[in-house]
């Protein structure tokens, strides 16, 4: 019997709207039954408006609220079958009232929809394949303009195209060591041959197609850094000794007071976490516990996870005071960070307004790749710092090269490594051929490639795989 699944799709909370979605054969049965007065005849995907009303007892039943139900007819809707949307008032206790009358609704295989369900139907129904379905989730997650562009141009397709492409590039040379196996002394087509490559070198037609299929793999898996920096965003952890202004810093970055800042060192304890965004990038700011020797318990612990933070880190913001001169806690934090081999590194001397002792040139002395502001962080020489030190940022990450409307950009870690996959894959079989190993056995890792770049949309995919990718999805998507 075939299922009718529901859910609330809109984000709990209160808003002027909120949409209880339903997928499945008994959609319009609910609408016509849930709607007094519903029109005999309703016409897809146009909208209606009415009371909504839930059997509530055998006297009869009673309104609940008032809404506008959508009916869209298979297959041309999100997952393929027929659904319904009804858009009511947007407060918790209308929405769960909806939902309630609509798994009540006494229609036969109604029930709650998984995490994911109604998006994984649209991959079942054939309308949009696994990296398309994978990238919503990523479109409902975008905190940022360039995360939300590529979601988009990954729902849309892009990415999906490029994969086809090269599946394509490689079915063409796997067509073509089918033919050197039946035929070993025919002539193998050369579409991909490189005049450079010595005419020599056996199955050199051959190699030619799989190296530059690898090239088109690699060119994708060289945006898969962009893809986690437009996820995940770029961490940037601030450093320094206690009282540096390392929490007023993270201020004039947010732009708001979200750092507890006082005169007493010692005040940040832990590890503190907030989400600017610079050129369209998401940067994580994490403002860090001062690193020096101490006997508070707590305190340590700040330090220990400070480490952890450094370790992980992408940027790192080292704030001196720059009103006094170096001291052993300064040392122990420029060895620390030389040990940790930070390959991208700001320092900020702070408080100029108090008189310059620490020097742009003693600092390069020392770390001479560093990138190195004086500044103030107080009033609105902070604002100015802030606007500085960002584009710093932006400069060393080179995040103004990206663009993303002629390429596609890899942001799953599961077409990562379904992509180096097919990659060693390829290797291999080159490298076979080189050797002299019969061809039968090169063209079964090159198929192995083939298989995995179909995987990535959904090809021969197990359940297993599936019900992993959509229990990252939530409730009505």
């Amino acid at each position: 019997m075939a299922e009718t699944i529901t859910a609330i799709s809109t984000a709990p909370g209160e808003g002027g709207i909120g949409i209880v979605r339903v997928s499945g054969p008994a959609s319009l049965d609910i609408m016509r039954k849930m709607m007094p007065g519903c029109p005999d005849e309703v016409e897809p995907r146009h909208a209606y408006y009415g009371k909504v009303v839930a059997d509530s007892s055998d006297a009869g039943s009673e309104v609940i609220d008032e809404a506008v139900f959508l009916f869209m007819k298979e297959p041309a809707s999100y997952t393929g079958e027929d659904m319904l949307e009804i858009q009511g008032h947007g407060s918790n206790a209308s929405m769960k009232a909806i939902l309630r009358a609509v798994l009540d609704s006494g229609f036969d295989g109604v029930r709650m929809a998984e995490p994911g369900e109604f998006t994984k139907l649209a991959f079942l129904n054939g309308k949009m394949d696994l990296a398309q379905a994978e990238a919503v989730i990523d479109l409902i997650k975008a905190k940022t303009d360039l995360s939300l562009s590529i979601a988009e141009s990954q729902v849309e397709g892009r990415l999906s195209d490029t994969i086809r492409e090269i599946r394509e590039s490689l079915l063409d040379v796997l067509a073509g060591m089918a033919v050197d196996i039946d035929y070993p002394e025919a002539e193998v087509y050369d579409e991909y041959s490189d005049p450079d490559e010595p005419e020599e070198e056996a199955g050199s037609e051959i190699i030619s197609g799989l190296r530059w299929v690898n090239s088109e793999i690699r060119e994708l898996l060289d945006t898969a850094s962009i893809g986690r920096i437009a996820r995940d965003g770029i961490r940037a952890v601030i450093v320094g000794k206690p009282n540096a202004g390392k929490s007023s810093l993270m201020n004039a970055i947010l732009g708001e007071g979200r750092v507890i800042v006082t005169d007493v060192p010692g005040t940040t304890r832990d590890t503190v976490e907030e989400t600017a965004q610079v050129s369209g990038i998401p940067i994580v700011l994490v403002d860090t516990a001062g690193l020096r020797d101490t006997e508070d318990k707590v305190e340590k612990i700040g330090i220990e996870r400070t480490t952890l933070a450094i370790a992980g880190a992408d940027i790192v913001i080292l704030v001196l005071d720059g009103s006094q001169a170096l001291d052993e806690e300064d040392e122990k934090i420029l060895q620390f960070i030389e040990r940790m081999n930070t390959e991208h590194l700001i320092v900020v001397i702070n408080k100029e307004d108090l008189g310059a002792t620490v020097s742009e040139e003693e600092v390069h002395r020392r770390m001479p790749d560093a990138t190195v502001i004086t500044t103030s962080l107080i009033g609105s020489a902070a604002v100015d710092a802030a606007r500085r030190i960002s584009g710093k940022i932006g400069e060393l990450l080179d995040l103004g090269s990206i663009d993303i409307r002629e390429t596609s950009i890899i942001t799953s870690e599961r077409h990562v490594h379904l992509l180096r996959s097919a990659q060693d894959n390829i290797s291999e079989a080159i490298k076979m051929i080189k050797n002299g190993e019969p061809m039968e056995v090169a063209e079964l890792s090159a198929h192995y490639a083939y298989n995995s770049l179909g995987k990535i949309l959904g090809e021969e995919v197990g359940e297993d795989v599936l019900d992993r990718v959509f229990s990252k999805f939530c409730l009505g998507k």
